[in-house]
């Protein structure tokens, strides 16, 4: 297990934690070492570094797991520029979004998806850059300087960029790391996309211990039984999704012995998977997890409580001050419903160019807060029990969580809307226990509209944000203030 040190360092410098000589990476491309590793980030850092940028400057990447997007976040840290991750599942529509709010002077995607684009103010490379050109030595950037924009939805709106720093990233990797006891000899498959801080964490964190991450896309399920078998993985993040997936079907002869830690974030894991997946990786631990973009994460509970606790988000990782506050400002009691406040030096720096949602969001910790200044009040409801166990409640705004992506209705309401065939339209989260919520539509009209609208939405928005049914109605319910009447449409989606 590696030491918690708090001390947080520039972001590229994960590079120099490993062994000589041990796996770092292993790609399509083939398995860098250590040495090999920190070579290709100083490299690709010195072809950055000559492409006439500022320092601060924004540089995006849209791409698949490739080597260069694994190397990417910490070359662009060590040359002195903010990465943006660009979710490959994204469509055009959210990816000029993206682009256009977080003023990316540079962009870099495959020529195909760069087809997709209209003319947008930024230089697109579509081949991977040389990485035998000048080497840029580890960095000595300020650890509370700017490293990245992870865009995520917010309850109204485009997805907003939320602005982490080296040091939120460094402790990030550390405190898991650390927590899920990982070491030289891990081997961790990434298939989350990296544009999660979910996702992103697999590679710092594995670095952090000197592992070996192993970036993997599938198409299917069995396709993840036979990487693991494959790459001797012992370790696997996901979303409940992946889990029901998993375990829909028989690994038969396939060799899924090394796994030795499950972890779960993005949404809760019922018994029901709990229990499957113990069967089916029985040497395998399990950690459920919470947390948040803004705060990276939040909670986990220790795999030795999962199986009387299955229901609990656990308690504070480390470096993490976790609060369970009363509408008042007090200090919950056990087993007093408050909204989970999240303090302490994971706490991101807000959200790009939009102040006014940063200072609803981030707000001073409340007074009696050990770590004081800001703080992430997440919205969420939690209660925590007498051993300091907490547990998720629900969610105060209207997100909506599917398939491990937080989901912005009122982006898909703008999407379903826009092509006229229906002039009103609210997105709905309803539960779901394979992606956790599936998104319903209520809509004004007679539904012979809707195959067209399917048929439209499917070039327009990515696949975890389709709509899974609509109900159509002649009018929608309005509230006295003229609103649409949320609650009472929710009832119509059950």
């Amino acid at each position: 297990m590696i030491p918690l040190d708090p001390v947080p360092r520039p972001l590229d410098h994960l590079t120099l934690r490993g062994r000589p000589g041990d796996p770092a990476l292993a790609t399509r491309e083939g398995v860098l070492d250590v040495a090999a590793l920190e070579a290709a980030v100083g490299a690709l850092a010195g072809w950055l570094a000559e492409q006439g940028l500022d320092r601060g400057d924004r540089v995006a990447t849209w791409l698949p797991k490739t080597r260069l997007a694994c190397l990417m976040p910490l070359a662009a840290a060590r040359a002195g520029f903010v990465h943006v991750p660009v979710n490959p599942l994204f469509k055009h529509l959210q990816v000029q979004h993206i682009l256009s709010d977080s003023g990316a002077r540079l962009l870099i995607t495959q020529a195909a998806r760069a087809g997709s684009l209209e003319a947008a103010d930024v230089r697109i490379v579509t081949e991977d850059p040389p990485l035998d050109g000048a080497s840029l030595p580890p960095s000595s950037a300020d650890p509370d300087s700017l490293a990245a924009l992870l865009y995520t939805s917010g309850s109204t709106g485009r997805p907003k960029g939320v602005m982490l720093s080296h040091a939120n990233l460094w402790l990030g990797a550390i405190s898991v790391a650390h927590y899920l006891g990982l070491g030289p000899a891990d081997r961790v498959l990434g298939v989350l996309p990296l544009s999660f801080d979910y996702g992103q964490n697999q590679l710092f964190s594995t670095w952090a211990a000197g592992a070996c991450v192993v970036p993997f896309d599938y198409l299917l399920p069995r396709d993840v039984y036979r990487a693991i078998e494959r790459e001797r993985i012992t370790t696997l993040a996901g979303v409940p999704p992946l889990w029901a997936q998993l375990l829909d079907i028989d690994p038969q002869d396939i060799d899924i012995s090394s796994l030795k830690r499950i972890t779960n974030s993005g949404g809760a894991l019922t018994r029901r998977l709990i229990d499957g997946l113990r069967d089916r990786f029985p040497r395998a631990d399990i950690y459920p997890m919470y947390g948040l973009t803004e705060a990276f994460r939040s909670t986990y509970l220790d795999p030795s409580l999962v199986q009387t606790h299955p229901e609990s988000i656990g308690r504070a990782i480390p470096f993490a001050e976790i609060m369970i506050v009363r509408p008042d400002g007090a200090p919950a009691a056990a087993g007093e419903a408050g909204e989970l406040v999240h303090a302490g030096p994971l706490v991101a720096q807000g959200y790009w160019q939009d102040p006014q949602r940063t200072a609803a969001r981030f707000r001073p910790a409340p007074e009696w807060s050990q770590s004081g200044g800001t703080a992430v009040w997440s919205g969420d409801t939690a209660v925590a029990d007498a051993d300091g166990l907490l547990r998720f409640v629900g969610r105060d705004d209207e997100m909506i969580k599917s398939s491990g992506n937080r989901i912005s209705p009122n982006e898909v309401e703008e999407a379903v809307t826009a092509g006229g065939e229906t002039s009103e339209a609210v997105a709905i989260g309803v539960p779901d226990e394979r992606q956790g919520q599936a998104i319903v539509v209520v809509a004004k009209g007679d539904g012979s509209a809707e195959p067209g609208l399917r048929e439209r939405l499917r070039r327009d928005l990515p696949n975890f944000m389709q709509p899974a049914r609509y109900v159509w109605l002649a009018e929608l319910p309005r509230n006295a203030n003229g609103k649409l009447d949320r609650a009472a449409l929710r009832g119509m989606t059950s």
